[in-house]
């Protein structure tokens, strides 16, 4: 069982023992920390404000009555979406003129896991030093709860499914009489989360038929969460024996976006913010883009198509969005399927994700797999190695940039080798302790390939 601490917030496994895992006591600790954080940011305001909001595990329920009434023992006034997505609570905080916000949600993780995600008075994640300031208050417990006359109140809202969706509806760029017109058929895999609220909900508002699959926000997934090729095959199927134009799914707090093609075929995940950027710049006339360096070179490709200039960030969603202020991107996010569009919000947003994507495939009058093809074609091989306590991460990561130093190295995240016609990215989870590995090349073999390769000479260098 496993809890971590981190500048991005305290993630970890329910049950177990306090400082091991994450027990109601940690997340009473952590949402303190939080809250006295805000409270000194603000200090001397009356009536501080935080919206939270929970994706549909489990234990949702026990850790956010934990936590807003933890934030409301220290003053704070809270306003609870409940089933909500991360997105959402993002697009919330700005619309209520709240000083923060917490989303109760592991993304991707198992239904064992949760977590406390930590946004500022912009919707936005937390920077490095606030994350340290946040993780120093825990540590010293310096927390002062309120007397009774001046504890905070607690607001259940429920109406932010109908304003996010209306927030999306009415971007610029997204053209909603297209999609009607386009009379689109879609299967929705939600992994019994809360995107089994918000997809079909937008869909219907746009006019697209929707086959709902694992949409029953219950929390319990049918399959892992995260929105790998190898975990949806039934979306895979359901797609062909519906005879519909596309699959569509998204992790349990709805920030990151994955396609199927109308043959039953991956979009790949990578290519999600590649499509919706080749449409958004194309409608621009042009624009900048960033991504991390775990994604893929086709949106640099597509990116210098129209004119633009594409930038690697270290990966991180507020790694990301800094990048992107940095270079007036109009486009971004990470290829793990998170769409940045600056224009709605900076955070990754399946939603507007799906009504950019939609836009685009209504305006090309190509089948979704044409669209793919349409692509230059990069494969990418995503694997992992259990980590140990015995493991020296970092010093494993010099001996691999050292060993390579010939080749084009990046070291701002991990270590990354760029090959003439391939590349690798190696770099410790923030989330999970494992080292990640991820590799891209002009085939799949050829990127399974390296990846096998480094794995191999990763054991040998630890011993493992």
């Amino acid at each position: 069982m496993t809890l971590i601490k981190s500048i991005s917030g305290i993630r970890g496994t329910i049950g177990g023992k306090t400082a091991d895992n994450l027990t109601p006591i940690d997340a009473v600790k952590f949402a303190s920390a939080y809250g006295a954080f805000i409270k000194q940011r603000n200090k001397g305001k009356q009536n501080i404000k935080v919206v939270i909001g929970r994706d549909a595990r489990i234990s949702g329920k026990m850790i956010s009555s934990l936590v807003a009434n933890t934030l409301v023992g220290l003053g704070i006034n809270i306003v609870d979406l409940g089933l909500s997505t991360t997105p959402t609570v993002e697009v919330a905080v700005p619309l209520e003129n709240a000083d923060g916000g917490i989303i109760l949600t592991a993304s991707h993780n198992p239904k064992q896991w949760n977590a406390l995600k930590l946004l500022n008075e912009k919707g936005e994640f937390l920077n490095g030093l606030e994350g340290e300031q946040i993780l120093a208050l825990a540590e010293s417990e310096d927390f002062k709860f309120s007397e009774v006359d001046d504890l905070g109140s607690y607001t259940k809202d429920s109406s932010y499914v109908a304003k996010h969706i209306q927030e999306v509806l009415d971007l610029e760029l997204v053209d909603v009489e297209a999609i009607k017109k386009a009379n689109f058929k879609v299967v929705v895999d939600a992994v019994n989360s809360t995107g089994g609220i918000f997809i079909p909900a937008l869909l219907k508002e746009l006019n697209v038929e929707c086959v709902e699959l694992y949409c029953t926000p219950n929390g319990q997934f049918p399959h892992n969460p995260e929105p790998l090729k190898e975990h949806l095959t039934d979306i895979s199927e359901l797609v062909v024996k519906e005879n519909a134009d596309l699959g569509i799914v998204v992790d349990p707090d709805v920030d990151r976006l994955a396609l199927v093609c109308n043959d039953g075929s991956m979009f790949g995940e990578e290519y999600t913010l590649v499509a919706c950027a080749d449409y958004v710049l194309g409608r621009l006339g042009g624009g900048n883009t960033v991504s991390n360096l775990s994604s893929s070179r086709a949106l640099r490709d597509i990116t210098e198509k129209h004119g633009g200039v594409y930038t690697a960030s270290a990966v991180g969603e507020v790694n990301v969005v800094i990048k992107m202020k940095e270079t007036n991107t109009v486009i971004g996010g990470e290829g793990n399927g998170g769409i940045i569009y600056p224009a709605s919000h900076y955070g990754r947003d399946s939603l507007v994700g799906i009504a950019l994507f939609l836009s685009h495939l209504a305006h090309q009058k190509i089948t979704c797999k044409a669209l793919r093809d349409s692509y230059p074609s990069y494969f990418m091989s995503k694997n992992k190695i259990e980590l140990t306590p015995q493991i020296d991460v970092d010093a494993l990561l010099e001996t691999m940039a050292s060993t390579y130093v010939s080749e084009d190295v990046n070291t701002i995240d991990g270590v990354k080798i760029d090959f003439a016609e391939e590349w690798i990215h190696l770099r410790k989870s923030n989330t999970e302790p494992i080292i990640r590995i991820y590799t891209e090349a002009k085939s799949q073999k050829a990127a399974d390939a390296l990846a096998e390769r480094f794995i191999a000479e990763i054991k040998v260098v630890a011993g493992i």
